[in-house]
Formats: structure tokens, C-alpha cells, sequence
């Protein structure tokens, strides 16, 4: 097993990130990465793993993709006090962010989620680009504890706060936040190197994910680590960037929305031009931003075209 002397650190942006010396035996592993004390983060594939070594066994937030499961083994085995995981936390249902499930439960972990992404896991779910149904996932795969609003755990000295952030990203979106160690995961509700998702057949919108940023704002403070389900880890002043993005996407397209505008005509009137990021899919998020708003119509302005 590795423990910290095996990590070499280095200071990025103000936050602290490891790198491991590969070894052959390492090479198939997906190699964690310190982040905090007894912390590590591990990249399954496209998504962020956050592990926490406790005296009960490594707690997870996500278990990554369907198809590395034993890459993620590979790499939790090799944390100091690693191997037996006793708990994962899914953030929300996405099958890239809850693929290593149904491995994990059978090797006894407990898998806590929000109540609806229990329900989007359980029930076959339409997915419109590719136009055809998803079946339900595998009972094992399932999460074997639900919650509404919000809960608290406890292992060995550590507390672990959750609560839920609503219609961020789907309909099941959560924060796991880390109190002693000052870490909280956030899932795909934040998105700094990648376009934000909304995934609008489920519920979630551009105003819930502002009002789901401001929540999470509310539990940081500058020295707060905020792990994304992909992409580098930030902090406050990031969140806070992010959030201010989202913000200013609302207010310059909420009444084009109400007014009957879609993805096309947002994108030619340059609703996106002079932010702070580039965007690989413009038309794409539009279109995700298009669909929420007017799923939401009823909560904007009584005035609806």
C-alpha cells in the first residue's frame, strides 16, 4: 500500500496536488492523488472518486465508470488504510458517476443517495439522443440508503454532512461535505473544465443550479477544497467564478426564453460572447439551458409570451 511518503506534493492554484511514481504494478491502477489529510481522489475514466481512509473503511463520494471498476479497485487498494470500502455516496444517478456500484456492493459497502436518484436507477429512463429507453440498473447496483433534504454520518472522528441541491445537474444532485478535513464534493454541479450539463428531461435548469451553487457557497470558506466530479479541484473564488458564469447566462436568456427564442436564435444574438470560458458545444448547452427554462416557465415572470 502507498501512504504519503510515497506522494510527492506540489502547491497549484493554491491547492495541494500529489503525483505517485508509477511502478509496473501500479500501471493498471487508476493511481490516487492526495488532496487533504486521509484524503485522496482518484480519476476513474472521465470521473472524479473521492476516498476517505476512516477506521471503518475507505468512504467514497461516486464510484466512477461501468468499464474500470478494476482500475478503481486497483487504485483504492493501493491508499494507506485502503482496500474494504464501507460507504459510497453517489452524487447523482449518471451511470458514469455510479458504475462501479454494483462491485463495490457485493464487496459490503453501503451506497447513499437521494431519494430520486434511487428512483432514476430503479425505473427504465428515456434518453432522447439516442432515442430509445435505458433499463433499470441491477438491484446491487442500487442505492441501499435514501435521504430528501439532508443527513449526517459519522466515522470514527469524522462527520460527514450531505444535503440535497435541487435541479442543479439532474433531479438528484448532492453535496458531501467533509467538515474536518474542509472538503466537499459537489458531483457535476460545478464544471470547470468541461460545459455545464443540464440534463432538463430530469428537472434540473439553469436557475437551480445557480440557487444550488449559492448553497454551496454559503458552507465554504477560503481555504474550502471543492472536488468536481470532473475536472481540477477549486475553491471558493472558483465556485464563486462559476456561479457568477451560470448567473449571467440566466439574466441573458431568461426573457429571450419567455419571448420564444431557442438554442439558434440565443447563439446568433451572441448570448455567450465576452464570458469567461470556452465552450465546445454552444448550440448543445443552449439548447439543455432552452428546455429548463421553459420547463420552468411558471417560476420566471407571470408575463410568458
Amino acid at each position: 500500500m502507498l501512504d504519503r511518503r510515497r506522494f510527492l506534493t506540489c502547491a497549484a492554484g493554491g491547492l495541494l496536488a500529489g503525483v505517485i511514481r508509477s511502478t509496473p504494478a501500479a500501471a493498471q491502477a487508476d493511481l490516487p492523488v492526495v488532496i487533504g489529510d486521509r484524503m485522496w481522489r482518484v480519476t476513474n475514466g472521465i470521473t472524479s472518486v473521492l476516498a476517505l481512509s476512516t477506521p471503518d473503511g475507505l468512504v467514497l463520494v461516486d464510484s466512477g465508470m461501468p468499464d474500470r471498476t478494476d482500475a478503481l479497485k486497483a487504485g483504492l487498494a493501493q491508499i494507506r488504510g485502503g482496500g474494504r470500502v464501507h460507504t459510497v455516496f453517489n452524487t447523482h444517478f449518471h451511470p458514469a458517476n455510479t458504475g462501479g456500484n454494483e462491485a463495490l456492493r457485493e464487496g459490503g459497502a453501503a451506497i447513499v443517495a437521494h431519494e430520486n436518484t434511487r428512483l432514476w436507477m430503479s425505473t427504465p429512463v428515456w434518453i432522447p439522443d439516442q432515442d430509445s429507453y435505458r433499463a433499470p440498473r441491477p438491484k446491487a447496483a442500487q442505492p441501499t440508503e435514501t435521504f430528501r433534504v439532508a443527513g449526517s454520518k459519522t466515522f470514527g472522528t469524522d462527520t460527514i454532512d450531505y444535503g440535497y441541491l435541487i435541479e442543479a445537474h439532474t433531479s438528484g444532485d448532492i453535496y458531501v461535505h467533509f467538515r474536518g478535513a474542509n472538503v466537499i464534493a459537489v458531483g457535476d454541479v460545478l464544471s470547470p473544465a468541461r460545459d455545464p450539463e443540464l440534463d432538463y428531461f430530469t428537472g434540473a435548469w439553469i436557475g437551480g443550479r445557480v440557487d444550488a451553487m449559492d448553497r454551496l457557497l454559503a458552507l465554504c470558506d477560503d481555504r474550502t477544497l471543492i472536488v468536481p466530479g470532473f475536472g481540477p479541484v477549486q475553491n471558493k473564488a472558483g465556485l464563486a467564478a462559476e456561479r457568477d458564469l451560470m448567473k449571467a447566462v440566466y439574466d441573458r436568456t431568461v426573457d429571450r426564453v419567455r419571448e420564444g427564442d431557442d438554442a439558434n436564435d440565443m447563439l446568433d444574438a451572441g448570448v455567450l460572447k465576452g464570458l469567461a470560458r470556452e465552450w465546445t458545444d454552444p448550440k448543445r448547452f443552449l439548447y439543455d439551458v432552452q428546455k429548463g427554462l421553459w420547463a420552468h416557465h411558471n417560476k420566471l415572470s407571470p408575463n410568458v409570451v
